[in-house]
């Protein structure tokens, strides 16, 4: 990457916030925030608030949970339950907080959460009377799908949830569930959420803002930020300058050549894991020799400390290893870059009849996360290297999330796709079986056996969930769906007049009500 002057540096990063449009400064009085995200929402509907760009705006803001999930150390803590018991290994009881209300005078009880709940996990299910969901939540696709709950409501303040396999851990599952109004509409997405949340939906200038005023009438404690615009710049030098010079407050992704100013920037372990998704089901990918070639192809170490912060910690499975079940054994079987390695595979596949000079297309998200597109043309070149013919496309996200989720188009050809799994949930059940089981919603593989292992997990509980989850991590290794990349370290820029640290929640929330004023 060439030099370039700090001072010239400087000025063309001002000019471009120009260019985009500035913001009217903030005065210290000011209570509003101005948050910078990289992309717009491609919607707003609560139940896709499992992507980090809707994240990062509705959830525990708009809509809240009934537990939360603290990033601190993974325990659950009530939110709109005030506590709850297992009643057997596929009941759970939660008892409901009190005096609540939706942002539209909905009553928030047993019932109207019954109502929410179902319009997110439901696929054809009736809700009331004849009115089907028409829904296709992600909330439900990538981590509910293997799973079916059927809440009721056993009096105003008592939920019961029962499911239909043994449940060990759904306090933390319920904590990613949003709920919203009952009068929002049960068979189409709503682009204008209402919840229970410290903070009321205003509106949304597709192409400009998303706009939040703070909630008055909330049944916690008021919080300091009276209202907060978010905005989206796709260059994240643009973002920074932002934050420096008061046009926004925070930037909750920059890239790490950005985060050059100690007072303002912050670094923090993320849940973040990056690689190459490979699909297996078109050739020349359906040859192990094929996918194992393009492992030994990739210099990580090159990617580390250039391209990706120094910081990173080498992939092998799409969970970090804080999280129980993370197979750590496998951390010891990083792949070796290994140019002639790569080389006597793919000769061996070709050997073999395999068509390895096929184009395979290469696919990445256009700013998905720091140093992107430099990061997927280096990838391309090692790729080349060796002897792939790979072609590299940079996609906005909405094509990109047509790719990687089902169903998927029977007559493409091969490809490997960039991803990005974000599991600050603090369980692999929230990953694997969307990745990997031959049901799941982002899946190109399918393995029985697997899916048999990833049930056993997904049911136990201690230190038997542990040892499963491990064994379902061996075996989706020496399948070779993949090419793991990293663990990632998140870059945040935070202005002055801010009282406010980032942690791992960055990746998919901010909580307003958790920002201060000096």
């Amino acid at each position: 990457m060439p030099l370039i002057n700090k001072a010239l540096l400087a000025l063309v990063t001002l000019s471009a916030v120009a260019a985009v449009g500035m913001i009217p400064a903030q005065a210290q009085t000011n209570r509003n925030v101005t948050i910078v995200l990289p992309d717009e929402p491609m919607g707003l509907d609560p139940c896709n608030s499992d992507t980090s760009t809707l994240g990062r705006i509705n959830r525990q803001n708009v809509t809240e949970t009934l537990t939360e999930i603290d990033p601190k150390d993974g325990s659950i803590k009530p939110r709109l339950a005030t506590s709850w018991e297992k009643i057997n290994d596929t009941t759970w009881r939660f008892k409901l907080r009190q005096g609540v209300t939706f942002h539209d005078g909905a009553p928030f009880n047993a019932e109207t959460a019954v109502t929410s709940i179902m319009r997110t996990l439901a696929t054809d299910s009736v809700v009331k009377g004849d009115v089907k969901t028409g829904l296709d939540c992600s909330t439900r696709t990538i981590f509910f799908k293997a799973l079916k709950l059927t809440p009721k409501a056993v009096d105003a303040t008592t939920l019961e949830i029962v499911a239909d396999q043994p449940v060990p851990i759904l306090p933390t599952q319920m904590g990613i569930v949003m709920l919203a109004s009952p009068k929002s509409p049960m068979d189409k997405l709503t682009q204008a959420p209402v919840g229970t949340g410290p903070y009321v939906f205003d509106h949304w200038t597709a192409g400009q803002e998303v706009v939040l005023k703070r909630n008055d009438k909330y049944w916690g404690e008021k919080p300091q930020v009276e209202g907060a615009r978010y905005v989206w710049r796709n260059e994240s030098s643009v973002r920074a300058a932002m934050v420096k010079i008061g046009e926004a407050d925070i930037a909750p992704v920059i890239s790490p050549q950005d985060a050059n100013d100690p007072a303002l920037d912050y670094s923090y372990l993320n849940s973040e894991t990056t690689w190459l998704r490979i699909d297996a089901t078109r050739p020349p990918l359906d040859d192990i020799r094929v996918r194992l070639a393009m492992n030994y192809a990739v210099d990580r170490n090159a990617l580390r400390g250039s391209l990706f912060s120094k910081d990173v910690v080498p992939a092998t499975q799409i969970v970090v290893p804080s999280i129980a079940g993370h197979n750590h054994e496998l951390d010891k079987r990083v792949y070796a870059y290994d140019p002639a390695k790569a080389k006597q595979l793919i000769a061996e596949a070709k050997a073999a009849g395999t068509p390895v000079d096929k184009e395979i297309a290469l696919v990445g998200r256009i700013n998905f996360y720091p140093n992107t597109q430099e990061v997927m043309e280096a990838i391309n070149g090692m790729f080349h290297a060796v002897g792939f013919n790979t072609k590299l496309s940079m996609l906005e996200v909405a094509i990109w999330t047509s790719m990687i989720r089902k169903p998927f188009d029977e007559k493409r050809g091969p490809a490997i796709q960039n991803t990005v799994h974000d599991n600050n949930n603090g369980d692999p059940v929230f990953s694997v079986y969307a990745k990997f089981g031959c049901e799941g919603i982002n899946s190109t593989m399918c393995n029985p056996e697997l899916d048999k292992v990833i049930t056993q997990a997904s049911v136990s509980s201690g230190a038997e969930r542990v040892k499963a989850w491990e064994k379902a991590f061996q075996m989706i290794f020496e399948a070779v769906p993949d090419v793991m990349l990293f663990h990632q370290v998140g870059y945040s820029r935070v202005g002055s007049r801010l009282d406010f640290k980032p942690t791992i929640a960055m990746n998919s929330e901010i909580q307003l009500a958790q920002i201060k004023f000096k």
